[in-house]
């Protein structure tokens, strides 16, 4: 496998991961285990972390495996999509538990269009605190509204 291809397939399996978020987040947490989600949308104030972390498992222990599998066996392909889906989870850790929901306050909150159209639509998704009626289950792609919103704001800003 070339260096080009290896790339090329981490890229994909990290683009792809947004799609799989999506569909997990909206399906899977407020589905069948919105028992693991409800705390993230209704936060326990005596712990520090939720049963919705997790779901961070779900997407570690593949990672790790197609990982491991390329350092036991020479499987490149396997190990460009575990660091494509460990690449996802380090972007979604930054931004949902850093960015977002401030749970690790080493950062400020950025006022970037990008970051303000991402944490708007999370704020939608956390408006509604029950397993029905949410939108917004993306992380890092999320309804073109709030892009544009954020973006003619930001360039408001900039002219004054």
């Amino acid at each position: 496998m070339t260096a080009i291809e290896w790339i090329s397939i981490f890229i994909l399996t990290f683009i792809i991961m947004e799609f799989n978020a999506w569909f997990l987040h909206k399906y899977v947490m407020h589905g069948f285990l919105w028992s693991l989600h409800k705390d993230h949308h209704v936060p326990v104030k005596e712990r520090w972390w939720e049963y919705n972390d997790f779901f961070a498992f779900f997407f570690a222990v593949p990672s790790f495996l197609l990982i491991l599998s390329n350092h036991l066996w020479g499987m490149p392909l396997n190990a460009a999509i575990g660091f494509g889906i460990m690449a996802y989870g380090a972007a979604y850790f930054f931004v949902h538990e850093v960015m977002i929901h401030r749970r690790l306050k080493f950062i400020k909150g950025s006022t970037h269009w990008y970051s303000e159209a991402v944490n708007a639509a999370h704020k939608i998704h956390h408006s509604v605190r029950d397993k029905h009626g949410a939108t917004n289950f993306g992380m890092l792609i999320v309804p073109m509204i709030y892009f544009t919103r954020a973006r003619k704001k930001h360039l408001s800003r900039s002219k004054t």
